[in-house]
């Protein structure tokens, strides 16, 4: 197969062909379901439920949207789960990062007993029952702070930024060492600034899970002033349930659970897809540099 460019003939290969081919279907299929979310909760609630609403809305409402903006539970959960992802994602990167720099130096004592140690803790746990008995023992059940201190740490991600640490020139270390500067000013002057890239990569890691963490409310907590935003969109998809008190009928006659659950979800999402371009150009150095060791 030939194409003309510019006044040449390219040959285009059946290879190129059939791999946008399969792109495009993956590209389809990854979008669609957002799609058909996005046109479920812009569409009349009862008209909705005669099936038919694919890729756009059929009836144009925004009382979905009115249901979950009146509900005052969805602020709440909200709330928890931006506190919950702003100081999680922050605390986390700090601790992960501490520890990182300290397994990226060779001359740290005990340093292979450390790093076969951690990584022993990622194969092998004591289950979802010894874990909860523990969240009980030191007092984070139905506390805020049972969303902050468990996922402090990831040795995966400790392990993605000690090798880009190990990336950085020794020189740098060797400067500041002279220049009188101790390992807790060197990690923070001047290795935090230069792994930028890895941090951002590992930060937008570690803030989606928080942000669509759910299981943490489900089981470590009973007071529904704790509830998360994603496990209340599970309660309003699950029980079927929302709260339309002082909606007039008018807004009350124009959706369904189904509807006002698909405009919970879209809220849910917002926030990432605000997050995510700003951070996008970090991935592939971040990825790379930190998965390769010198």
């Amino acid at each position: 197969m030939r194409r003309q460019v510019s006044g040449r003939v390219t040959r285009v290969h059946v290879f190129d062909v059939v791999n946008a081919a399969v792109l495009i279907v993956f590209a389809v299929i990854t979008l669609y379901p957002f799609i058909y979310v996005l046109a479920g909760s812009f569409n009349d609630g009862q008209d909705y439920g005669a099936g038919g609403v694919w890729l756009y809305p059929r009836e144009w409402t925004a009382a979905n949207y009115r249901v979950i903006i009146a509900d005052g539970r969805f602020w709440n959960s909200l709330k928890i789960t931006v506190l919950s992802t702003v100081i999680g994602t922050v605390l986390s990167l700090l601790f992960t990062s501490a520890v990182a720099y300290a397994m990226s130096r060779k001359e740290l004592p005990f340093r292979n007993f450390f790093q076969w140690f951690n990584l022993i803790t990622m194969f092998f746990g004591g289950g979802v029952i010894a874990y909860f008995m523990i969240i009980v023992l030191i007092g984070l059940y139905d506390t805020f702070l049972v969303y902050i201190i468990p996922g402090l740490y990831s040795v995966y991600n400790m392990i993605v930024i000690s090798n880009f640490f190990q990336s950085v020139p020794n020189d740098l270390h060797e400067v500041a060492v002279i220049d009188g500067a101790g390992e807790l000013r060197i990690w923070w002057r001047i290795y935090m600034p230069v792994s930028a890239p890895v941090l951002a990569t590992v930060g937008l890691w570690i803030a989606t899970a928080r942000w669509n963490n759910y299981f943490s409310s489900m089981a470590y907590t009973r007071s529904s002033d704790l509830m998360t935003l994603q496990y209340y969109l599970v309660q309003l998809i699950k029980e079927a349930q929302m709260s339309t008190g002082g909606l007039d009928s008018a807004i009350t006659d124009r959706i369904s659970s189904k509807t006002v659950s698909f405009a919970g979800i879209v809220v849910a999402v917002i926030p990432i897809l605000c997050v995510y371009p700003f951070l996008q150009k970090h991935f592939a150095g971040g990825i790379m540099m930190g998965s390769l060791k010198n």
